[in-house]
């Protein structure tokens, strides 16, 4: 997840590189640490996560549960509504459709709330995080997430703009109504996909 102000977003030149979204550059090598609050440090062994709301079957999963899951992997770019963008990552965990195959969500449940460990939120559309679009992970390039990157687990939901990827996620909700999380309330784009640049409500 990452955060900004209207002032912290730069002005790059453009690459004329057809894979990078409009408004954004190339970090190259580097990944940018970028935080809404403190970084808690959270023990794989007391680390859950919940899928709850608008479903036939809450459920839990602790690490070793989480584990045994079938593994999935993205390969690909990522990018952040303060304008960079990293191509070539690779992150391990577990497919968000694993879990919602589990829990079984209601024909009405079209929104998921993400609430991470420290009380982050962020909305999103089913759609966003199903069919193979979202993940929660535990590995980049093969080592384990460190926790300034949202370690031991993260959300990733690489097509939309990085503060919807919440860093130390607990707890999906599934939802009936869109309602807006901590960057949303605050201003930011309900959806945000970096390909119309929705940055900003309005956008």
């Amino acid at each position: 997840m990452s955060g900004s102000t209207r002032g912290f977003l730069g002005r790059r030149p453009p690459t004329g590189n057809p894979l990078l979204p409009p408004g954004q550059y190339d970090v190259g090598d580097g990944w940018p640490v970028l935080t809404a609050e403190p970084t808690p440090r959270i023990a794989t062994d007391t680390w859950s996560i919940t899928v709850d709301g608008e479903v036939e079957q809450p459920s839990a999963w602790n690490w070793d549960e989480a584990h045994a899951l079938p593994d999935a992997e993205y390969r690909g770019a990522i990018h952040c509504v303060t304008t960079w963008s990293k191509f070539d990552t690779r992150f391990g965990g577990v497919s968000v459709d694993s879990l919602l195959d589990v829990a079984k969500p209601r024909p009405e449940g079209r929104f998921v709330m993400a609430t991470s460990s420290t009380g982050y939120t962020t909305n999103l559309r089913m759609e966003d995080v199903t069919g193979g679009k979202a993940w929660i992970v535990w590995e980049f390039d093969g080592k384990p997430l460190t926790a300034e990157h949202g370690g031991p687990v993260r959300m990733l939901v690489p097509h939309l703009y990085f503060w919807k990827s919440a860093k130390w996620i607990s707890k999906l909700t599934v939802r009936t109504e869109d309602r807006p999380g901590f960057w949303e309330q605050r201003g930011y784009h309900d959806q945000g996909d970096p390909w119309t640049q929705q940055r900003y409500q309005g956008d």
